[in-house]
């Protein structure tokens, strides 16, 4: 009962990641309009290989290797990966019309620095780290959350360095998030309801 609900689980990650995909294609499309550019194209291939493997594996080595249910493991797991969610969906909220799978950029337009962006540069793939390695282990597949981290935490590293660039050549990025942390929030600039470095109100989404 346990493992097929995990199964279950499992289909309604992946049905998640299609819908996201499909929101992506339509915001792309609206960026283009207003002379959006699309930046290391190169890396989405690999991306969705990696995220298309880790699901199958997650389901395989439960099925096939018999992966025993572990409850206070599965507890950690599905703490950890509903704050990977929530990050994720937050970031998503906020950049609203901007938000996209792919690096995307609309040169002369203000990033986006409110909401969950106050603390963090990159929450978005706060969320995805920790949701690669939580969710094979909610069932036990330590295998695939080991290996598919450090495919990921490679991919990101490269990922990161990408967009950063491509947001500084097309916008005021650099100045606005400098010395925002880019994956671990600081206590401190939580208790303190983190400022950008100018010392203004962070601004809203402005698509």
């Amino acid at each position: 009962m346990v493992t097929t609900a995990y199964y279950v689980l499992l289909i309604a990650v992946a049905l998640q990641r299609v819908l996201e995909v499909r929101v992506s294609r339509l915001n792309e499309a609206e960026l283009a309009q207003r002379g959006g550019v699309e930046h290391a194209q190169a890396q989405m291939p690999v991306m969705i290989a990696v995220h298309s493997a880790w699901l199958l594996c997650t389901l395989l080595e439960v099925w096939l290797l018999e992966r025993p249910f572990r409850g206070l493991l599965a507890l950690f797991a599905m703490l950890a990966f509903a704050l990977g969610q929530t990050l994720r969906l937050l970031a998503i909220h906020q950049l609203g019309g901007r938000w996209t799978v792919k690096v995307f950029t609309v040169p002369g337009e203000t990033p986006v620095t409110g909401g969950i962006f106050r603390y963090l540069r990159h929450p978005n793939y706060v969320g995805v780290i920790l949701e690669i390695a939580a969710l094979p282990l909610i069932h036990g597949a330590w295998a695939t959350a080991l290996v598919f981290s450090v495919a990921n935490g490679v991919l990101l590293a490269r990922r990161i360095e990408a967009e950063e660039h491509a947001l500084a050549a097309t916008s005021d990025y650099a100045e606005r998030f400098a010395g925002r942390p880019r994956l671990v929030p600081r206590l401190s600039a939580v208790g303190s309801r983190a400022q950008p470095a100018s010392g203004r109100e962070p601004d809203a989404p402005t698509s």
